[in-house]
């Protein structure tokens, strides 16, 4: 048995080493990224920081002219953020579900070993928990179990009286009522959800249309690059358009690898974030932010960023394949950037008054580590103006890369104008405000 170990450790000691960035990460930002050579190894680059957690007096480091303080502490595993109309929060508490056939080998043992130091490997709790800042005060001074019994939950969208979450193997609808601190009532399935015992990018997102006719849900691959075969990514590196009357669905843009978070201009178009394919090198290939629209194609697992082939994918390509559209900004490579949130009602100052805010996870396929912060993507209009991400919070990662904080990942803007961020590996919800208020808000109603 214990020979048997010797190639795992011998493997795992070799991705501490080798390949590194030949570039900053900020040349794979910005909507004309550069994209240098691929690297191809045998065993990937692998390089997690070890989740330590905040000391009390601790919290990550705001931009100038930004202030952060603890919404809420001692939470499990809170990855993301629905802003009820009262004001109130919701918080999904969640981690993956089992997945007995994903990470097999040895290529998997080696990844359920890096995971778990990231802290992907804990249960989840598998709940809804509901904030409430009573006084006003910025600190959330009332928390109760809003619902539980879930199936790894992530996404959530409120649509008049109804509350959509989105487990990771269906879409659920609940009702809800101004002010109540607990759904008990029995949800309504309004459509399965790809899941099954590979399930490799398990968290299901859903947003609704601004008119609420329409529900958008997003589901990621089931494999890296399609290693697996076409068929195990039946309804899968999409988003969908829902109808929650009759949970009918069709694909809304396809091709997109891991879209997370969404969010809807002024104008009505939606963006998304996604992330993009690993063990191409440290530089490649870079997530980004992207306007999507129906019938869309953006190439996985064909080809990246527009035209570049990815050779490691054996099945044929389709026959629109070169309609591949590129992104529309790079966020940099394997930042994993998952939350996404507009500034519209912020009130963070002019510097971050027109554009989206993106919760970056932080990289396991990168030395140096890269993400692991929050940022800031300047928009004019309803356009990137083309200026490389402003730093909005970091301090998460160690100086030498092999410890972090936390990691941020859903994003969102509170009643109060305040930017939310959702610290799964700190167990925490940070806020985010001005160093000089602009002045007074209105109370919010409960």
């Amino acid at each position: 048995m214990k020979r048997a170990l010797v190639p795992l450790a011998l493997a795992v000691a070799l991705t501490s080493c080798g390949e590194k960035a030949r570039q900053d990460i900020t040349a794979g930002e910005g909507p004309n990224p550069n994209l240098v050579p691929e690297v191809h190894h045998l065993i990937p680059t692998v390089s997690i920081a070890e989740i330590i957690g905040w000391k009390a007096d601790e919290a990550p480091t705001p931009a100038p002219g930004l202030k952060v303080d603890a919404f809420a502490r001692g939470l499990d595993h809170p990855r993301w953020l629905l802003v009820l109309p009262n004001g109130d929060v919701l918080v999904a508490e969640t981690n993956a579900p089992p997945k007995p056939d994903d990470n097999v080998g040895i290529k998997g043992r080696i990844t359920k070993i890096f995971m778990k130091k990231a802290g992907g490997a804990s249960p989840s709790a598998n709940r809804i928990t509901l904030l409430r800042d009573a006084n006003g005060d910025g600190v959330a001074d009332q928390k109760s179990v809003f619902i539980s019994g879930l199936n790894s939950p992530f996404g959530m969208a409120l649509v008049g009286d109804t509350l959509y979450v989105a487990d990771t193997d269906a879409l659920l609808a609940f009702p809800y009522r101004t002010g109540e601190t607990r759904i008990a009532g029995t949800p309504h399935k309004v459509t399965d959800l790809p899941a099954g015992p590979i399930n490799h990018h398990w968290t299901k997102n859903v947003i609704a249309s601004p008119d609420g006719s329409k529900l958008y849900v997003t589901i990621g691959s089931n494999s890296n690059v399609g290693e697996r075969g076409i068929a195990a990514e039946k309804d899968r590196a999409q988003i969908w358009e829902v109808d929650p009357r009759t949970g009918a669905h069709k694909t809304y843009p396809g091709g997109i690898r891991n879209p997370n978070g969404m969010a809807w201009t002024p104008d009505g178009m939606l963006w998304t974030v996604s992330n993009e394919r690993d063990e191409l090198g440290s530089d490649l290939v870079p997530d980004y932010l992207a306007a999507v629209e129906p019938g869309v194609f953006y190439g996985w697992p064909w080809r990246y960023w527009g035209d570049h082939v990815d050779k490691r994918v054996k099945d044929p390509a389709p026959d629109y394949i070169d309609d591949t559209r590129k992104p529309d900004y790079a966020l940099g490579a394997h930042t994993a950037s998952l939350g996404l949130t507009f500034a519209d009602g912020s009130k963070l100052g002019p510097a971050f008054a027109h554009g989206a805010f993106v919760g970056q996870h932080g990289s396991w396929n990168r030395k140096p580590p890269s993400g692991y912060k929050v940022v800031f993507v300047p928009f004019a209009g309803s356009r990137p103006t083309g200026a490389k991400p402003v730093d909005v919070l970091t301090g998460f990662l160690s100086p030498d890369g092999e410890q972090t904080h936390g990691r941020p990942v859903g994003v969102t803007i509170a009643g109060d104008g305040a930017l939310l961020v959702a610290d799964d590996g700190g167990n925490a919800i940070w806020r985010v405000t001005a160093a000089t208020p602009a002045g007074p808000s209105a109370p919010s109603k409960r």
